[in-house]
């Protein structure tokens, strides 16, 4: 019997024995050369905490508040592609594990469960809360349509991937030819009045067809054009840049995520924890400041928060949950990262978020 995982890189390991060849690359790979991917990780390595002594760390406290809504802690689950290429059950699990952990999913466009599914696995629009991930199509009613659906099912927010106006090129999903396996299908995706994707979607044509449905002449204008058809807030995710980070906000945005696509989009963008910095910098305290990309340990947490985020999205680790063991290894991702941050706050004397100051991190 293997060793029980004691770390999400443990989890990995058993995830890679378990994923076929194109699932594995699908939800591994990054884009190029994959210098992103890699440095994403390594970016929160080269941090130090610089700790405090002699605090009454007796009792801590992890709970946050993010975009108006109380999480059990500033760990939400990141909006990741295709979660039934690691298990039968799929987001429904992912969902469902999310709302016992007290904490967000953010479900993806490219999901192949309904959206009004997830949020019933999550316990209905009072259950846990789901967060809807977003691109803005060519056809702009479409877009609309699938607003107002998302509304309807009971999301609480709207997190508009803006990093995407193509997509980036994934060699690893190239060599394997991926395409969906049978049955499969972009269940929030298609188009009003279709069953299902073109067979030739399914297959190898999936990546040309989606590409096929996004609009790359996106601009700020149209940011302004979304929220005049929801009544929910809007995050922008895939922003590296001060300069945008503010955009975003004087735009109407109610917040951003500190994003790269996971290293999938631009190969050679910056790591996350490089930029964040100057965003918090340059938000200074406005709005909903998120981060992803590389986080793998409870320090990772605390690191981003003392660099100004209010909360951390986690992607790949919990698709490598979902391939060992369903919605109980999602769970058991979540609560290894809740204890590891427990732990990291104990010892860099933090009873509570509002200790992890700027001071603590280098």
């Amino acid at each position: 019997m293997p060793a029980p995982a004691v770390n999400l890189r443990d989890f990995e390991a058993l995830a890679r024995e378990r994923l076929d060849a194109r699932a594995l690359g699908y939800y591994a790979g990054g884009a190029g050369d994959e210098v992103t991917l890699r440095e994403n990780e390594t970016a929160w390595a080269r941090r130090t905490l610089r700790y405090r002594v002699l605090v009454d760390v007796g009792v801590r406290r992890l709970d946050a508040e993010v975009l108006g809504q109380r999480v059990s802690m500033p760990v939400l689950v990141a909006p990741t592609a295709f979660h039934g290429l690691a298990h039968p059950e799929a987001e429904r699990a992912t969902a469902r594990a999310a709302a016992a952990a007290g904490t967000v999913m953010i479900l993806s466009t490219l999901s192949g469960t309904p959206v009004e599914d997830v949020v019933a696995a999550a316990g209905g629009p009072a259950g846990g809360p789901v967060w809807f991930q977003l691109y803005v199509y060519k056809d702009r009613g479409a877009t609309a349509a699938l607003v107002r659906r998302v509304e309807a099912a009971g999301c609480r927010a709207l997190v508009l991937t803006v990093d995407a106006p193509v997509l980036g090129r994934r060699e690893r999903d190239v060599r394997n030819a991926f395409r969906l396996p049978d049955g499969m299908s972009v269940a929030n995706l298609v188009p009003a009045g279709l069953a299902e994707l073109p067979a030739a979607a399914r297959e190898s044509g999936l990546a040309a067809y989606f590409a096929a449905q996004l609009d790359a002449s996106v601009t700020w204008n149209d940011v302004a054009w979304l929220r005049s058809v929801t009544r929910l807030p809007v995050l922008l995710k895939g922003i590296v840049r001060a300069d945008d980070a503010m955009r975003a906000l004087n735009h109407g945005a109610a917040g951003v995520v500190v994003s790269n696509h996971g290293g999938r989009q631009l190969d050679g963008a910056p790591a996350t924890a490089d930029v964040l910095p100057e965003i918090a910098a340059a938000l200074d305290g406005r709005g909903t400041l998120l981060v992803d990309g590389g986080v793998r340990r409870g320090a990772d947490v605390v690191k981003a928060l003392a660099l100004g985020a209010h909360g951390v999205l986690l992607g790949r680790p919990i698709l490598w949950g979902l391939a060992v063991d369903g919605e109980a290894g999602v769970a058991r991702v979540l609560d290894l990262m809740r204890a590891e941050l427990d732990l990291a706050m104990a010892l860099c004397g933090c009873p509570d978020l509002a200790a992890v100051t700027p001071d603590l991190v280098r």
